[in-house]
């Protein structure tokens, strides 16, 4: 009987908790700034490009959400990231251009630790790009992996039974090792939009494609360099970035910078998530894994996942 009493109380004991957490939640969103932030003056949409790029995830929702706003003068986004899956890398990049193109507003980049392949894809959108001396800048290539995991097969005595409709759709299955003609076609894959990427740079870059070429090796280069190159424009901080946009829209050396509020997050999530010491890890482990076992073209920095 006492287990009893002992459980019950541990269940009142976690309902209050939780009560309590819940309030104080509540109260600090409701205390957030940006929770109410408004678009009430001329401002500059402040985004950032942080991590892997798996998708365009909150910078391409609030770009596409508030670039047509009157009171969004111009955009700046400070990119610290290694790239990622190709096409989303494309679709950032596309968009962040739009805004030049279509909406007639300036956009500038700040580069923090890297700009880095599907980032730079990215960067190259921007008008003009800020980077630190060191910030590791370039790695203009593409990459695609897959595991042959055929001697683990044998050893668990897995026999998988594949049936397709042509000689390339089980391409890169891991029960097997590639045949030498599906190198080549992956290979073809990958140059095809090796080449995509090169364009872009060249474009927007306003360089050489023979020039932009010798370089779009895959390796990367300081950003001092990087400006020297003509692959970015200046070497500063995200205050000359803000500075220069400023000026550029007419809203003076510190114009006002518009952060969009941050999606909010479901509550019992957020506990959860709040009591497991290991959940960042895991959750970083996770998306690492995604996208290099995705079997799909990646514009991402050499020996940026640790795998």
């Amino acid at each position: 009987m006492k287990y009893f009493w002992r459980g019950l109380v541990l269940l009142v004991v976690l309902f209050v908790v939780v009560m309590v957490v819940s309030v104080v939640g509540g109260m600090a969103t409701m205390m957030n700034p940006q929770s109410f932030a408004k678009l009430d003056e001329p401002s500059i949409l402040h985004l950032k490009l942080e991590g892997p790029i798996i998708d365009g995830g909150d910078l391409l929702d609030n770009l596409i959400k508030y670039r047509d706003k009157d009171n969004i003068k111009g955009v700046l986004i400070e990119i610290n990231s290694p790239g990622g899956v190709v096409g989303p890398s494309q679709e950032l990049y596309r968009e962040v251009k739009r805004v030049r193109e279509e909406w007639q507003k300036p956009v500038a980049v700040a580069g923090g630790a890297v700009v880095a392949s599907g980032a730079y894809y990215t960067a190259v959108a921007g008008e003009r790009i800020f980077v630190n001396p060191g910030t590791l800048m370039g790695s203009i290539g593409v990459i695609i992996e897959f595991a042959d995991l055929s001697e683990l097969f044998k050893f668990a005595k897995i026999q998988p039974q594949v049936i397709k409709t042509g000689a390339y759709k089980d391409t890169g299955a891991p029960h097997r090792a590639m045949r030498d003609d599906e190198k080549q076609y992956m290979q073809a894959v990958i140059d095809e939009v090796h080449g995509q990427f090169k364009d872009a740079v060249a474009t927007s870059r306003n360089l050489r494609a023979e020039f932009v070429a010798e370089w779009a090796d895959g390796r990367i280069f300081p950003g001092e360099k990087a400006v020297k190159l003509g692959f970015a424009d200046e070497v500063g901080t995200v205050v000359d970035a803000r500075r220069w946009i400023g000026e550029k829209t007419g809203l003076g050396n510190t114009p006002k910078l518009f952060e969009p509020p941050e999606p909010r997050q479901p509550f019992v999530k957020a506990l959860l998530e709040g009591f497991s010491p290991a959940s960042k890890v895991e959750a970083a482990m996770r998306e690492v894994l995604r996208y290099r076992m995705s079997g799909q073209p990646l514009a991402i920095m050499p020996g940026a996942t640790g795998l």
